[in-house]
Order: C-alpha cells, then structure tokens, then sequence
C-alpha cells in the first residue's frame, strides 16, 4: 500500500497559484460550478496541455480539487481549501484598516487643534 506524504500548504504557496491572470481566471470559472477540464481548456486560447499544468498549480496549492468520472476530470474551487490565502489576505486587509483608522483618529485630532 503505498502512502501519500502530507504537505502542509502555506498561503505564499497559493498567493503565487493565483500570481499568473490565467490561473485567476480558471479559479473563478470553477467558483460556482464544477466543469471538465475539456471545458475549462476550451475558454482560453492555449493547449490543452497547457490549461492542464495550470489546474495542477491549482490543486497543488489546495485551491482547487478534482473529481474522476470515467475518463474526465471535474474540477472545483476548493473554499475550505483557501484557509491560508483568506488568513493571509484578512491579515492584510485588517493591518490595512488598522492604518486608515489611525489615520483617520490622527486627522481628527488635527481638526480639533485648529
């Protein structure tokens, strides 16, 4: 029996998955639904091998999970999956909020020394 090492996935391993456009555009392609990887390749105007590589970055990064039926493979956005990249981005997002805050409390006290 042969045993699959666990990776842990780190959110500098998906903020670089979704760094290339097409990437980005295959993630919100399979948002909402599942789709053949026949019909993911067809919306864009690369090889089919190429469309491939980029759906194993996305897998690869936890981003995106696949499903075998017969010979095709059903691709979907993984959300739980994104635990890293939404923690990496909030982390961002809040530090941001903290500054405007601050600035904006730095602002107001200005006014009221006038």
């Amino acid at each position: 029996m042969q045993v699959k090492a666990m990776t842990k996935i780190s959110s500098v391993d998906q903020v670089k998955a979704i760094s290339e456009p097409r990437r980005r555009a295959i993630l919100q392609l399979v948002w909402r639904e599942e789709l053949p990887a026949g019909e993911i390749a067809e919306r864009f105007d690369v090889t089919f091998g190429a469309v491939s590589q980029h759906l194993k970055v996305l897998r690869e990064a936890g981003l995106v999970v696949v499903r075998k039926d017969g010979t095709k493979r059903y691709y979907r956005a993984d959300r739980a999956g994104m635990g890293p990249l939404a923690a990496y981005l909030e982390s961002m997002w809040g530090d941001s909020l903290d500054a405007l805050a601050a600035l904006a409390e730095q602002a107001e006290r200005e006014e009221e020394q006038k």
